[in-house]
């Protein structure tokens, strides 16, 4: 994609790894729609990172915008109070803010807010992923809590996992005998076209087939139509397949998405 010189949209996370800001790029990406990934595009960008979104004794961030706890967050260009930039964090609130603005958000208030239930819902099977492989400690390494982490996972492959998923599930069929024979483009969790929802159930479901493959493979039988048919559209979408076969598609590797071969399903 050729990005305008001056997007109004600047993302601001760490470099390097997807983490939840790959939430917010794939709105973007899917749409068209130009931004600055800062600490991926300019030599310096981190360094705005840490003093705008890590500093512990910032009392303001960004001109007159109120301190941010942690990345990632979005700077939007003279959207601000007084005309300066607006800054806004926290990925859940950033894609409440993208939805409407991109059209990714649904048709009226009521599928705004049931796209809102189910980015939640995926927000919180996210980080019950990360908890898989930092149970006891964020701030500790993998290696020095690999008994918990293996108990863990085991309760999240064999009770959590299909618990989402047969959420997930039951909104496409519910969606399904919602719109009938109305003509759609691929298989959504809500409406007619893509939405919020399906950017950010889908990248979810693709960290876990790279943290658990031989559990998922097990699952897509059991959840066909959520594993494969949806998995498979929504990966198919135009202004997304390409952005997932380049190389700004940033690989999983110590973020929230790892691959623990001791923690997948053993044959």
């Amino acid at each position: 994609m050729a990005y305008a010189d001056s997007p109004k949209y600047t993302l601001l996370y760490h470099p390097g790894i997807p983490g939840r800001a790959e939430f917010i790029r794939l709105a973007f990406e899917a749409t068209g729609t130009p931004y600055t990934d800062l600490a991926n595009s300019a030599s310096d960008g981190y360094a705005t990172v840490r003093k705008a979104c890590i500093d512990p004794d910032a009392l303001s961030s960004l001109g007159d915008n109120p301190p941010v706890f942690a990345p990632p967050a979005l700077q939007v260009k003279g959207e601000g109070k007084g005309g300066g930039d607006f800054l806004i964090s926290q990925t859940s609130n950033i894609l409440s803010y993208l939805g409407p603005r991109l059209g990714l958000a649904g048709e009226d208030e009521a599928d705004k807010l049931w796209v809102g239930q189910v980015v939640s819902t995926a927000l919180d099977l996210n980080n019950e992923v990360h908890d898989t492989h930092h149970p006891i400690a964020i701030a500790d390494y993998y290696e020095n809590q690999k008994d918990e982490a293996l108990k863990k996972t085991v309760d999240f492959r064999k009770n959590r996992l299909p618990k989402f998923f047969g959420y997930f599930e039951r909104m496409l069929k519910w969606n399904e005998k919602q719109q009938g024979e109305r003509k759609r483009e691929g298989v959504y969790l809500l409406g007619s076209q893509l939405t919020m929802a399906d950017l950010v159930v889908w990248q979810v479901l693709d960290g876990l087939f790279f943290a658990f493959p031989e559990e998922m493979k097990a699952r897509t039988e059991e959840f066909g139509l959520l594993l494969g048919d949806f998995y498979g559209s929504v990966k198919g979408e135009k202004g997304l397949k390409g952005y997932l076969e380049s190389e700004r598609r940033m690989k999983y590797s110590m973020g929230i998405f790892r691959h623990y071969p001791e923690l997948d399903r053993q044959s």
